[in-house]
């Protein structure tokens, strides 16, 4: 799922560690390695639910030690001393959990928010006891949450997987909390849109209040100014803004306010906005309805994928289809100037991939990651070839 500001959501539940005894280990390493392979290009949020962990459960020093140079043969650390000592500590805690800030560029700069769910009093403890010895910085994104509800007010609770166990661990939790519970909360009924309003409506919506302009103003306006002042940026869609900017931009827009982004002086606002305006659609771009038929291009002969993915592009809505093609066009030009920007068909689609398309229930499994960027990486790739034959009226 994402958090509040858009950030891809990674959850660790120990209650399903199997014992030690019973776990393949190494493969359990490059399962983590590919998980967040998925998501540390850029900015992601972790939630770590501690309830389950214990001693028959928790990793062994050795295959912590195994997991951190298999890490270092990539990435440079600088706290093995570290790692060594909380080891060697938490080898005499049973339910003790092992939190470890590691130097790798990658993993720990995009990192922006570590939830703690659970956590039992020795947590804090060690925590406070190696506090020194980590980075202020990264000890600001650390959070303790002491019930699951807490969470709804740092993420879209209701898309996250928790497990049986976790859930009633915090329901005991709360029938043995002293005193009453704090009085429910009425939340109000949602406003309607303002007719200027551009985040969170429908395309139909914004065109209906556009005079049938196709294209949607927030988009234009952003792909305009990104080809003009944006296509030879390093790491274009990959940086991060501001979430208060990001924020004030998303206000001007929906109160129907001119935005100058050159008052910005960040030429990734009007980038992550534009990535903010597809992920907050009430349905994906690419709809519901594409879904199982995208996360089949793997099963394709590599020769038909291409064909395959025109095909598909076909049965969209006319108006889903414009905007695509525009949004591709421009992303095909981005990939054209990736000797400067580093940002290929490949690097477009990790970025684009999940703000195009997911499933009506829930969020994409780890399985369908695969395939949904492969299709995003040909359409970009294949641009002209995909979207040649069909011509809407208005395009």
């Amino acid at each position: 799922g994402d958090d509040n500001s858009g950030r891809k959501v990674i959850t660790f539940s120990c209650c399903r560690m199997p014992p030690s005894h019973q776990l393949n280990h190494t493969r359990l390493l490059e399962y983590l390695k590919y998980t967040l392979d998925q998501y540390v290009e850029n900015d992601y949020t972790v939630v770590y639910f501690h309830y389950g962990l214990k001693s028959l459960n928790k990793p062994s020093l050795k295959w912590l030690q195994t997991a951190y140079k298999e890490f270092d043969r990539k990435y440079v650390s600088k706290v093995f001393g570290l790692l060594d000592r909380l080891c060697n500590v938490c080898n005499f805690h049973e339910g003790s959990v092992l939190t470890i800030s590691f130097s790798f560029p990658r993993y720990k700069k995009n990192l922006k928010a570590l939830y703690v769910v659970h956590p039992t009093n020795f947590i804090k403890i060690l925590w406070n006891i190696f506090k020194p010895l980590i980075s202020h910085k990264f000890g600001k994104k650390i959070t303790y949450l002491n019930y699951l509800s807490d969470l709804r007010d740092h993420l879209k609770y209701d898309q996250l997987n928790i497990p049986q166990e976790v859930i009633r661990h915090d329901e005991n939790l709360r029938r043995k909390q002293k005193g009453k519970l704090p009085p429910v909360v009425k939340i109000p009924p949602p406003r309607p849109p303002l007719p200027t309003q551009q985040f969170g409506v429908s395309l139909q919506y914004i065109k209906d209040k556009n005079k049938g302009e196709l294209i949607p103003p927030v988009m234009k306006e952003t792909v305009s100014y990104l080809k003009r002042k944006g296509l030879q940026v390093e790491g274009l869609f990959r940086r991060s803004a501001s979430i208060q900017t990001i924020k004030d931009v998303q206000k001007l827009y929906n109160q129907g306010k001119s935005v100058n982004f050159d008052d910005y002086h960040d030429i990734h606002i009007p980038a992550v906005i534009l990535k903010t305006f597809l992920r907050e659609l009430p349905q994906p771009l690419l709809t519901f309805e594409c879904y199982d038929h995208i996360v089949g291009i793997t099963s394709v002969e590599s020769s038909l994928r291409v064909t395959r993915c025109k095909q598909i592009i076909q049965g969209l809505p006319e108006h889903n289809y414009v905007v695509l093609k525009y949004l591709i066009c421009f992303l095909h030009m981005v990939s054209q100037e990736s000797l400067y920007n580093r940002m290929t068909a490949s690097s477009l689609a990790c970025v684009f991939g999940l703000n195009l398309i997911w499933p009506s229930k829930g969020t994409a499994s780890l399985s369908a990651l695969v395939p949904l960027n492969l299709f995003t990486e040909l359409l970009i790739d294949f641009y002209t070839n995909i979207f040649n034959s069909r011509t809407v009226p208005g395009e």
